[in-house]
């Protein structure tokens, strides 16, 4: 019987075949952490009373949570992070160079076929380049800092099929929410979504990152996407190449297939207060928004930002609503300035802020009020997301975003007048 990709890249880590269902110890590629998991883990490692992490050159820091600092506490946080990361010789992203995925494909730091585990839940965010990644507990990974290792229990896989052109405003946000609400927030525990069709076949990678981010967000322990035409040419154009391509053989055995009709799903929105609880943006449109936030690791790229900057040019935002833009990276931010893409949000009255994840969990700035309605790019909408149990959060795409920012209420983007965007 034939394997699935994901099969192939655990069975290829830990020298030999494995099926769903298997037990195996496999050597990791990258060992990601950040500001508001890493503590831990070097606390734990540190129990082990050992003085040497196994392999430096394959873990990599990153600060992006809580940055910059907005207290003694975690000031004193990032010092432990540092100190540990140069005393072990371990890459360091330090505050401003932004969100932990943005800053692994940026890099290149994962790659086709590789196998990569970080203290976070959306680190399966580099099943877009193939790979096979997921978040791990602090506590796992000290023994990952400690052996190179990780063991677990290989799962079953998932294919999700895309088949049809969807609308020209509809992005790999909608389809992947429109997924969650049909597969629900328990739907794919455990499994591996393997993501195919001639929609997904035309995605850019960007689009594509937004996808595997969420795969989490169905109980997913990871999401990979296939190793085509398309993403080789968009990591050629950011100087990265290497890695093992892997796709699953055409006999590999499936927990499920699901088939899903790209063309016929329209901008969707994730209500409050769960990520399923999803519907067509018709059905709460005209809902008044106190505050709209683009960024995070879902959608805070360069490409999102130009999408928003259509949406805002020569527009203001609405009395009464606070838009926020957070660029997922330094390089993004940069970008968006050389491309005048901040000068149109400014223009706009947006607020710029620092990269980082900050207000997307509520660790720093961008905190709504009590009783507020937030629209946000973001993954998560549960109550207490973005620091407040008392407001309520509705998760979209940049464009869905943008132009109910322009109108003070949620607005569906299909019909507004854009230029440069089909309707």
């Amino acid at each position: 019987m034939g394997k699935t990709a994901v099969e192939q890249i655990i069975g290829a880590h830990c020298g030999q075949d494995v099926v769903a269902g298997d037990y195996a110890v496999v050597s990791v590629d990258l060992a990601m952490s950040h500001d508001s998991t890493g503590p831990i883990a070097i606390r734990a490692f540190r129990e082990f009373g050992t003085e040497r992490v196994s392999h430096p050159e394959r873990i990599v820091f990153i600060l992006d949570h809580a940055t910059p600092s907005p207290n003694e506490r975690v000031s004193g946080l990032h010092s432990m992070i540092r100190e540990f990361a140069s005393a072990q010789g371990i890459r360091l992203y330090d505050v401003g160079e932004g969100v932990c995925h943005q800053i692994v494909v940026e890099e290149g730091l994962a790659a086709p076929g590789q196998f990569a585990v970080g203290t976070d839940s959306h680190t399966c965010t580099y099943g877009a380049l193939n790979a096979l990644s997921f978040g791990i507990g602090s506590t796992d990974m000290s023994g990952v800092f400690l052996t190179g290792k990780l063991w677990l229990k290989v799962p079953q896989t998932m294919k999700l099929r895309y088949h049809g052109e969807p609308h020209p405003v509809v992005t790999g946000k909608d389809l992947m929410l429109a997924t969650i609400g049909r597969i629900g927030s328990g739907g794919a525990d455990y499994l591996a979504l393997e993501f195919s069709g001639e929609a997904i076949d035309s995605l850019p990678v960007p689009e594509r990152l937004t996808m595997a981010n969420m795969s989490i967000e169905c109980g997913a322990k990871a999401g990979i996407m296939p190793a085509d035409r398309v993403l080789r040419e968009w990591r050629a154009s950011l100087g990265h190449r290497g890695g093992t391509p892997v796709a699953s053989d055409p006999d590999a055995e499936y927990a499920a297939t699901l088939d899903l009709d790209a063309g016929s799903i329209a901008p969707q929105i994730a209500k409050p207060h769960t990520v399923d609880n999803v519907a067509p943006v018709t059905d709460v449109e005209g809902t008044p928004v106190q505050q709209v936030f683009i960024g995070t690791c879902t959608n805070g790229r360069l490409e999102d930002l130009r999408t928003a900057a259509r949406y805002l040019a020569s527009r203001q935002v609405a009395e009464g609503v606070r838009l926020l833009i957070c660029p997922a990276s330094r390089k993004i931010f940069q970008s968006a300035a050389a491309e005048g893409l901040l000068e149109t949000f400014l223009k706009a009255g947006a607020v710029i802020m620092p990269p980082g994840c900050g207000p997307c969990p509520g660790t720093h700035l961008g905190i709504p009020g009590d009783g507020e309605t937030v629209l946000s790019t973001a993954n998560r909408n549960f109550k207490g997301r973005m620091g407040n149990n008392k407001a309520a959060i509705y998760l979209a795409s940049p464009a869905t975003c943008a132009a109910s920012a322009v109108e003070g209420r949620i607005r569906d983007p299909r019909g507004f007048d854009v230029k440069g965007v089909r309707h």
